[in-house]
């Protein structure tokens, strides 16, 4: 049964800086609840994205840390649920509402990303990322894993889509996967400059969804799902794209198309990151 615990951060709200998919919560900013998924597994959802946490008898092993100044809510919501440190943490992809808390986790846990998220961190690929985002310290290139407490979290980076440096995070025992923002919100925002791929998502979720024997997804923002919410998740993504390319194909403007997708995707408003960051990559790449 789901349950949840309301803590209201007492850190600082800073107004710089919004995460690329900061608009997909529905949390205010500063304001953290944790709801139980499974045996020994949880999400802290609000301000950025949802962060998985995993209670072992030897340590707690996160996914995501959501921004810098979250941290103490964070840290407040694992000490309400387990006596134990945060050994790991697990960054998705490089996006400051899911790896801005390596700050703070740094000097005190394992942090351990795809090398291409430490990278694109290094770069400064998020244009619009608060300042002082520091990558991880351990990374991987196709697949790790982490094994504490008699528990594995395995983390496979599988291809392009909503970056180039996604993970998908898989608890074994417990048949969940964390998506990170390759499942975000109503649609994916497709990050071109951090080397995201529309074309490409589709594939990169197909071999995860085989790779996997999962019943319970939590993705990088929303609602915590199930392979059918997956699927659909899917199908709609691939309207979305197949409609761009048909608009692109009846010689409609890059101004025009946001138009219409407007209609029915709010995300795809006027002056959006998704009409910044995702429909200028679309109408290169949909051609």
């Amino acid at each position: 049964m789901h349950w949840r615990i309301s803590i209201i951060s007492l850190v600082a709200v800073v107004g710089m800086g919004l995460a690329s998919v900061q608009a997909l919560t529905q949390q205010p900013r500063g304001e953290l609840t944790i709801d139980k998924v499974k045996d020994n597994l949880y999400n802290i959802v609000g301000n950025g994205g949802n962060v998985g946490v995993l209670v072992t008898n030897e340590g707690v092993i996160l996914v995501d840390d959501k921004f810098e100044e979250d941290y103490d809510a964070i840290m407040a919501h694992v000490r309400s649920v387990t006596s134990q440190p945060v050994k790991y943490v697990i960054n998705t992809h490089y996006h400051a509402d899911h790896s801005g808390g390596n700050t703070r986790f740094l000097p005190v846990a394992e942090v351990i990303s795809t090398r291409n998220a430490r990278t694109n961190i290094l770069e400064g690929k998020q244009s619009n990322a608060p300042p002082g985002v520091r990558p991880a310290n351990t990374v991987f290139t196709e697949e790790m894993s982490v094994f504490l407490g008699g528990q594995e979290v395995r983390a496979r980076h599988f291809g392009r889509g909503h970056t180039n440096s996604d993970a998908i995070v898989y608890f074994p025992a417990l048949r969940t996967i964390h998506t990170g923002d390759m499942m975000a919100g109503a649609t994916p925002l497709i990050d071109y400059n951090g080397g995201g791929s529309i074309v490409e998502w589709t594939r990169t979720w197909d071999a995860a969804v085989a790779e996997f024997d999962f019943d319970t997804v939590i993705p990088g923002h929303g609602a915590v799902t199930d392979p059918t919410g997956l699927q659909t998740y899917r199908d709609n993504v691939v309207k979305l794209r197949e409609r761009v390319r048909g608009l692109i194909s009846d010689g409609r403007t890059e101004a025009e198309i946001g138009a219409i997708l407007a209609q029915d995707y709010p995300a795809y408003a006027e002056g959006s990151l998704y009409r910044q960051w995702s429909l200028p990559g679309f109408m290169t790449e949909l051609r």
